[in-house]
């Protein structure tokens, strides 16, 4: 049975006993700060290139990116819920995004139409490894709303870089 932090007084919040050890908790909850600061550089890059693309695929681009940020914005509240079902905080400061995402920060100087979905395919493959790289071991701890989490992320990223890669065959 799992100790409790209560006081006297009731006021204290149990322990978490949830059937996954403190040990995993934290282990699962890095890995997602990790995703959660994939999706935000991502969705910050996607939502800067909604704003600056130009070209004659202008429309198309800027509709398809709107999707896109969308879905993105969507999702980081969904990953820094489960960070706090976990048990520990989850990172909101863009200097701790900096630190722990896989994807670079978004040029400075807005690319070239194709430039920006190229550098997008890169960053929704990116984040699809991160959320991969967690999978083992939210299945080792039984962490099936992770795991399930990780599933619904890896559909959308898999198929996003699909889509866009498309716009670059000739």
């Amino acid at each position: 049975m799992a100790k409790s932090s209560a006081k006297p007084n009731g006021k204290a919040a149990p322990s978490i006993n949830i059937g996954i050890s403190e040990k995993d908790r934290a282990a699962i909850a890095k890995g997602l700060s990790r995703l959660l600061a994939d999706t935000y550089t991502l969705y910050l890059t996607t939502h800067n290139f909604h704003w600056n693309v130009t070209g004659p695929m202008f429309n198309t681009l800027h509709l398809m990116f709107m999707t896109q940020y969308t879905e993105l914005w969507a999702a980081v509240d969904p990953v820094a819920e489960r960070i706090r079902s976990l048990g520990h905080p989850a990172p909101g400061s863009y200097a701790q995004f900096s630190k722990l995402a896989s994807i670079p920060d978004v040029p400075v100087v807005p690319p070239k139409a194709l430039e920006m979905v190229r550098i997008l395919v890169q960053g929704h493959e990116a984040v699809a490894r991160t959320a991969r790289e967690l999978f083992p071991l939210a299945d080792k701890a039984s962490d099936e709303p992770t795991a399930d989490l990780l599933t619904q992320r890896l559909t959308v990223h898999e198929q996003t870089a699909w889509m866009l890669r498309s716009l670059l065959e000739e």
